[in-house]
């Protein structure tokens, strides 16, 4: 879902990272709060006092956000999901639980989590305003407390539609699971609400757009999309996850690895292995003995001209968590390791001896072929 993003902190035990792609939004709604929403509600305002409070609205929304999310995170571990931690991006902000929920009860709660406690923040906002305005506190203060109350309602509400996987439509996947007693069909179920949702708000984004409002139509549209897209890849995403649990690395791995002498030169580790087999990443080895890596992420910088000058024991890394594996370590956490780091390979490491390599190609390979992914759009 997400592209580059950038830890800012941890919170009670979760990362709480941002997506680049928030700072569009955080530009896009501290602009429209400082030349729109807050001149036209306070007509006699400076243009540095709007945007002082456009900047102080946007930095509440990213305070809102981010509470809407702890809580959900907060729900979950107290059920033992574990959670990574917490990305704000385009759209928002999402929560990264690793498994899904054991039980309906269980979904319930954690996707309430978040409206509800939206909702109680809204009040608290809205206390915090009347208290404000009985103090005698200036207009623009109050006035940027009450939009974050109306913003929390506003984030409550269109997270209860019924839209996989948005948080109503997670509500509704734990009703359908219940009533039906089968998570997959109950997803598919709930996907193709989202899936609707998502064409509905493509629709209105493109009637919109006729009509004359091009800026509100554009956002419909591409939220109709990012719904589609979500709801599709949540579906699939459950089916991968059932389709590998409990399926051991050992089983996929490439058990005859092609390694690589550290004493190598770099031209003769580009012609003799990264022409020839095309791979983007290489055991080092010195004799039988494992001593790192090497990526050709870390040739790139190296030109050719010098490539007769080192060594590949000069260029490589070291194992480490981000690049190796066990052979008993589900699938699911070598694919999950793989998403995190951007690694396609890793190297199979067992009491630090090389027992094979684990590619993401070969993974992809089982899902398609092995479990008809081509037949999982719930749409």
């Amino acid at each position: 879902m997400f592209g580059k993003s950038l830890k800012l902190f941890t919170l009670f035990g979760f990362e709480v990272k941002i997506d680049l792609s928030w700072l569009i939004i955080a530009f896009l709604v501290t602009w429209s709060l400082a030349t729109g929403f807050f001149p036209r509600i306070y007509p006699g305002i400076d243009r540095l006092t709007a945007w002082i409070m456009g900047v102080a609205g946007a930095l509440g929304l990213f305070f809102s956000i981010l509470f809407h999310e702890f809580w959900h995170s907060l729900v979950a571990r107290a059920y033992g999901l574990p959670m990574h931690g917490i990305t704000l991006f385009l759209f928002g902000g999402v929560s990264e639980m690793h498994d899904e929920p054991p039980s309906p009860r269980v979904e319930f709660l954690v996707a309430i989590a978040g409206p509800v406690s939206s909702v109680i923040l809204g009040f608290l906002f809205l206390g915090l305003e009347l208290a404000l305005e009985s103090l005698g506190s200036p207009q623009t203060v109050s006035g940027v407390i009450g939009y974050l109350a109306i913003i929390n309602w506003i984030v409550a509400v269109f997270n209860m539609l019924p839209a996989f996987p948005l948080d109503g439509g997670r509500v509704l996947r734990s009703f359908l699971w219940r009533w039906t007693g089968d998570l997959r069909r109950a997803t598919k179920l709930a996907s193709k609400t989202g899936g609707f949702f998502g064409t509905l708000l493509i629709v209105l984004g493109v009637i919109s757009m006729l009509s004359g409002q091009l800026i509100g139509g554009v956002w419909y549209v591409v939220i109709g999309l990012f719904l589609r897209s979500t709801a599709q890849a949540a579906y699939r995403q459950l089916i991968i996850r059932r389709g590998l649990e409990g399926r051991k690395v050992r089983r996929y791995m490439n058990d005859s690895p092609v390694t690589v002498p550290s004493n190598l030169t770099i031209r003769e580790l580009m012609h003799n292995y990264v022409y020839t087999f095309h791979y983007k990443m290489f055991p080092v080895v010195d004799g039988d003995r494992l001593v790192g890596c090497l990526s050709t992420k870390q040739l790139k910088d190296l030109p050719e001209k010098d490539w007769d000058r080192h060594l590949v024991s000069e260029l490589s890394s070291g194992c480490s968590p981000s690049n190796t594996i066990r052979s008993d370590q589900d699938v699911l956490e070598a694919l999950r390791s793989m998403q995190e780091t951007g690694n396609s390979r890793l190297l199979v490491v067992d009491d630090g001896q090389l027992s094979g390599i684990i590619a993401l190609k070969d993974i992809l390979a089982f899902l398609h072929y092995g479990l008809g992914l081509e037949d999982t759009d719930p749409n």
